[in-house]
């Protein structure tokens, strides 16, 4: 760069720092020169309305984003559990409309696989005595083993030692929801399983609220008929 090269780009920078030091302290000459603002693509706004640079924008942007998407995950999360309850309001109506034990088990079977995409659904029941048909026959005390203590009513996930509920379709069970009956007087105990081939269908920490309420409903629909 030569001599004249040299002058001429400090002289430009010197006139760059005279306008800059000027336009600070007289900001009137940029706001009283509308055709100035906009050669310079800049834009006066009304008092107390604040001007969003780019990145502010960009931050405002990026807040909608996630927002819309929480909403949409709320959504959608309301949509599956008013399906939910839709399905189970008729399956109850399904199930009250049983007219035998082995009607009833069927229709276990049935709403568990139409209503709510599972692989089977089964009911089960201890001895010694007789077994409604259609049930799965359980030795006394096997609803314990399988639940895992004489107290607990449900036990939701995968639980290999219950596959046999599940007779030739366990293989296809990945996870499962098991519910505690009790019926007749005296009392003779029972199970509802209902198995899913998705491992993430029942898994440990998801609520039985559902599947306990349709045990409720099994019970009484099954105290109707002795075992004879």
């Amino acid at each position: 760069m030569d001599g004249a090269s040299i002058d001429s780009a400090m002289n430009a920078h010197e006139a760059r720092a005279a306008v800059r030091a000027f336009l600070l302290e007289n900001p009137g000459v940029l706001l009283d020169d509308p055709e100035l603002l906009r050669l310079l693509g800049l834009q006066t706004l009304p008092e107390n309305v604040v001007a969003f640079g780019p990145a502010a924008l960009a931050r405002v942007h990026a807040a909608h984003r996630k927002e819309s998407a929480v909403r949409r995950q709320l959504e959608s999360t309301a949509r599956a559990n008013f399906a939910a309850q839709a399905q189970t309001h008729g399956a109850v109506i399904d199930l009250l409309e049983a007219r035998n034990h082995a009607d009833l088990a069927r229709r276990v079977d049935e709403l568990a696989q139409l209503r709510f995409g599972l692989c089977c659904g089964v009911v089960a029941l201890e001895g010694p005595d007789r077994t409604p048909a259609g049930w799965r026959p359980l030795v006394e005390g096997q609803v314990d083993m399988i639940l895992g203590g004489h107290q607990k009513l449900t036990r939701m996930g995968f639980w290999a030692p219950a596959l046999g509920l599940f007779g030739d379709r366990g293989e296809a069970v990945k996870s499962m929801a098991l519910v505690r009956l009790a019926m007749w007087e005296p009392a003779r105990e029972g199970l509802v399983a209902f198995g899913s081939d998705d491992p993430k269908g029942f898994t440990e920490d998801m609520g039985a609220e559902l599947v306990a309420f349709l045990a409720r409903v099994i019970e009484r629909t099954a105290e109707r008929w002795p075992v004879l």
